[in-house]
């Protein structure tokens, strides 16, 4: 199977085979969903074409708490179902799909009350375990002491004791490019800043879709027998675009997390915490801690939700209830915002409303998919493509993405087993060895190669060394990244990870990126000037005390210009 299928000439290649060809099946949105929709497809046997706006996950899915979970507070409100749903697709992910993306995170929940809440949540995670089957440890009551034992970051006085059980984590922005990768690996047509602007119909069927290539400013047509609309939050704007109003509503939600440098909490295990409203999760992301999430209503620019300063208050506020050292603002090393696509209902509070996701034929020829969770994925993919499939007729495959591990996967723990001796060979230390395993799965001996074809690749990114100058190549040559804010958002995490936004990397990965893609002079000053911007509206945005003062201040960060080609 060919492993570098978004490479820069691979696009060209999938928009002219989309113009000259009728498809199965096109899908708009290249979001973890939309990605999942491509692949189940092209799996089924069908014609794929996938269309992405902007960058894959440059929406929702590269802006979430990192967590692959069944959802313990799912599992309060009772919807047993969405919880055991989740927990079968976390095993999958962990131990068939994705093991080189995918791993186990200890959680300690800390108990305030003494007797009934050690009965009432060691109760609830008992079903948790249950529903979740075999492949991960089970959960454990623990005294205060062993509590404190493993995170002495907690007040004495914030707790009574705690129950410790397990979750799992993964880099969502890699991992929805590898879900796009592996789709693109088995023959689906992807494109990025590829803009769906219409949908073309005749009789009243819609029969395609009309697309701006953001690359070259041009407009060209895709035919396809069914289109699948997963474009979350945008799901009413893209439904807006046939002048009709779609079976269900969309309702953004705004989540905001904080990272700050690991050894401002001293524990070895996650924390999840009970707010007024909802929970407050504390994450390891590397030498880092994730901070979040808020949940609160958003109604302006859906491109650019705003963190403000009252969201990083409120954040910073609940956590250092229970922290012995409380975090200051000047520990925030990153901020990131990101909408949830949830359907609309009539609570008024958007933590109340569903996690399920609805799957809807609102005119001929048109499959919508919305709500859900990042964790499920995959199943909402396959009830899409079925529906997809209903009307295509004939005799199509049932979906069969539970058995298809993703790039990377297959053979990865013994090539980790493998790691000292790569190590070696390589001459990379075997913990850089163990995070590029962790990143790159068994695709990592492309990685590898690069840095054999010029050893100067090796090494670290200036202003981000964690990440090799050869997984900025890389990120250019065979995993999509087309502009600077691809490579230091998603495909590293350079902008949330150091004080300065990734602006210490951003001249040599931009000098990087313009030898490969043969970017002119300009195409090289607007990258700079456009990340500068957008890095200097995120800051401001974070000193506004409201969502519609930072919504303003941070829609003054333009979108990537074109390329402008020599």
């Amino acid at each position: 199977m060919h492993t570098a299928p978004l490479s820069p000439s691979a696009r060209s290649t999938a928009i002219a085979t989309m113009e000259s060809t009728e498809l199965d099946v096109v899908v708009v949105g290249g979001g973890v969903v939309g990605a999942g929709c491509a692949l189940d497809a092209t799996t089924r046997g069908l014609s794929t074409g996938l269309l992405e706006m902007r960058d894959w996950a440059s929406g929702t899915s590269s802006r979430s708490s990192k967590l692959i979970h069944g959802g313990l507070r799912y599992l309060e409100m009772l919807d047993f179902h969405l919880v055991r749903e989740a927990l079968r697709e976390r095993s999958l992910l962990l131990h068939r799909l994705a093991p080189h993306l995918v791993r186990p995170v200890p959680f300690i929940y800390p108990l305030t009350r003494p007797l009934w809440e050690r009965f009432y949540v060691g109760s609830g995670i008992t079903l948790y375990d249950g529903m979740a089957g075999r492949g991960m440890p089970r959960h454990r009551q623990l005294s205060r002491r062993e509590a404190l034992r493993l995170c002495p970051a907690l007040r004495r006085d914030s707790l009574v004791g705690a129950v410790q059980y397990w979750d799992a984590q993964v880099d969502d922005a890699r991992h929805t490019m590898f879900v796009a990768r592996t789709a693109a690996a088995y023959g689906a047509h992807v494109v990025s800043r590829a803009q769906v602007v219409g949908f073309l119909r005749e009789a009243g069927r819609i029969t395609g879709v009309r697309v701006r290539d953001l690359e070259d400013d041009r407009t060209f047509e895709v035919r396809a027998r069914q289109v699948i609309n997963a474009t979350g939050v945008w799901t009413d704007e893209t439904q807006a675009l046939i002048g009709e109003r779609g079976q269900f509503q969309v309702r953004a939600s705004k989540g905001v997390h904080l990272v700050v440098p690991r050894d401002r909490i001293q524990s070895t295990s996650a924390l999840i915490l009970r707010t007024p409203t909802s929970v407050l999760f504390v994450i390891p992301w590397g030498r880092h801690w994730i901070v979040g999430t808020t949940d609160t209503d958003w109604t302006l620019d859906k491109s650019h939700p705003a963190a403000t300063r009252s969201d990083i208050d409120y954040l910073l506020g609940e956590v250092n209830k229970v922290l012995v050292s409380p975090l200051r603002p000047e520990d925030v090393e990153g901020v990131y915002a990101g909408l949830r696509p949830l359907l609309a209902g009539e609570s008024e509070l958007t933590s109340k409303l569903s996690r399920e996701h609805v799957v809807a034929t609102p005119v001929p020829g048109l499959v919508a998919v919305a709500g859900g969770k990042y964790t499920t994925y995959r199943v909402m993919a396959a009830d899409a493509v079925d529906a997809a499939a209903h009307s295509l007729g004939g005799a199509i495959p049932p979906s069969c993405t539970d058995k298809i591990p993703l790039l990377g996967a297959d053979g990865f723990p013994a090539l980790w087993n493998q790691r000292a001796a790569l190590s070696n060979s390589s001459g990379l230390h075997v913990a850089r060895m163990e995070r590029l395993l962790r990143r790159y799965g068994t695709l990592v001996d492309e990685v590898l190669d690069l840095i054999r074809a010029d050893p100067s690749l090796a090494d670290p990114l200036d202003g981000a060394e964690d990440y090799l100058q050869a997984e900025v190549a890389y990120a250019v040559l065979a995993e999509g990244a087309r502009h600077v804010e691809d490579v230091l958002t998603r495909r590293t995490r350079a902008s949330i990870e150091t004080f300065d936004r990734g602006l210490t990397a951003l001249v040599p990965v931009a000098r990087l990126m313009a030898n490969l893609l043969d970017w002119p002079g300009e195409q090289l000053d607007r990258e700079l000037a456009s990340y500068r911007h957008r890095v200097e509206a995120e800051r401001a945005s974070q000193d506004q005390p409201d969502d519609r003062a930072a919504d303003l201040t941070r829609r003054e960060a333009p979108d990537v210009v074109p390329v402008a080609h020599a």
